[in-house]
């Protein structure tokens, strides 16, 4: 039997170690190639902090996105479950008419049982009274097209309680797909959160003050050359003349809203300043991207659907050039983020989770496109 040896100190030492952990936690970031310098911080290793931002950044506009199919998700389940709810109460109050039937049709063969159920011919040669007889058998024909009537009742209720449960067992199915749907999206929602808020809780105090003072310098309101130079700097790229336009109009007095509806929509967005983003609400506390610009419609009368991707599609397309207040502006490619334009290349929106319902110049992210809803 072989001595008992004692394990050898690995060859590598500390180092190694530290290198396998560092290189564990950058595969658990989902490190991807940065802009800026190699300095790498304790902080965050192998990042800087402009690094984090721009990863950051990238975490939040992923989580956006989902939490867009997440309310996508939401509104198809709601209407399944609504759907489901309406075909259990129509299957309630068919069971309430067949069992009524039935209970008609019961007491009209009990009637028959009663009187024996005779040959018409023979009770008529037995009766002393025909004229009685003959009274009697028209009521009795009567009592039969009534007999008719229920049992067709009773056929119609059967069936029609068997397509309802039909439809209910699809509605019930397409239900738990959406559900599903659902918690996978929140799934993916939290965890992109949750990796932004691991990478700068890496980030030194310092580090994190000039971090916030990076976003709010890139949200901030456009003003003239500023605006240019802080867009140019930020690398935007807006599309020549219209967006350098654009961009230098925030020095401008406020545009007129041209309907009174559009009018309302922006009040109301306006009096939500400052209130968090919240994934995934549409108000009154907080709200999302999308959910903020549809309470703000739905303020002026207006009802918008839930989704970015499919509030693009509520009203009539116009340009970048076309613009006017109260129009719907979208950004990125995949239609993840919507803000209410209000002039002046200026929009309200909710950002991101961390960063309250603010005006920003439309030039702070990739535009994708504008919807006139009304």
């Amino acid at each position: 039997m072989a001595a008992h040896r004692k394990p050898r100190p690995s060859s590598l030492g500390r180092p190694a170690v530290r290198t396998a952990a560092t290189l564990a936690l950058a595969s658990a970031a989902g490190a991807t190639l940065f802009e800026g310098s190699g300095h790498a911080d304790p902080a965050a290793p192998g990042r800087t902090p402009a690094q984090v931002r721009t990863e950051v950044d990238r975490l939040y506009q992923e989580a956006e996105a989902a939490t867009e199919r997440y309310n996508g998700a939401k509104e198809q389940a709601d209407a399944a479950r609504a759907s489901f709810d309406r075909l259990r109460d129509e299957a309630a109050r068919r069971t309430e008419r067949l069992n009524t039937a039935r209970r008609g049709l019961g007491a009209v063969a009990a009637a028959q049982y009663r009187s024996g159920g005779l040959d018409p011919a023979v009770q008529l040669a037995l009766t002393s009274n025909p004229d009685q007889y003959l009274e009697r058998t028209a009521l009795a024909e009567k009592a039969g097209d009534r007999q008719a009537a229920a049992v067709t009742a009773v056929r119609r209720e059967l069936a029609g309680l068997a397509q309802l449960r039909a439809e209910s067992a699809g509605r019930l199915t397409a239900l738990r797909g959406h559900e599903a749907e659902l918690r996978r999206q929140k799934a993916t929602v939290l965890g992109k959160l949750a990796a932004a808020r691991a990478l700068l809780a890496r980030l030194t105090a310092e580090e994190r003050a000039r971090y916030e003072a990076a976003v709010a310098a890139r949200t901030a309101p456009t003003s003239g050359t500023t605006a240019r130079a802080g867009a140019d700097a930020a690398g935007t790229t807006t599309g020549g003349t219209t967006a350098r336009a654009d961009r230098s109009s925030g020095d401008r007095a406020p545009v007129a809203a041209p309907t009174g509806r559009a009018s309302a929509a922006i009040s109301f967005a306006r009096a939500q300043l400052g209130k968090p983003y919240v994934w995934g609400a549409t108000g009154p506390s907080g709200y999302d991207c999308s959910g903020l610009t549809q309470a703000a419609w739905r303020a002026a009368g207006v009802s918008l659907p839930r989704t970015t991707y499919t509030q693009i599609n509520a009203g009539r397309r116009v340009s970048r050039s076309e613009l006017a207040p109260g129009d719907l502006v979208f950004f990125y490619s995949g239609i993840s983020h919507v803000g209410l334009y209000i002039g002046g290349g200026q929009m309200i929106h909710a950002p991101r989770p961390g960063a309250p319902i603010r005006i920003a110049p439309i030039d702070e992210m990739p535009f994708a496109g504008a919807t006139r809803v009304a």
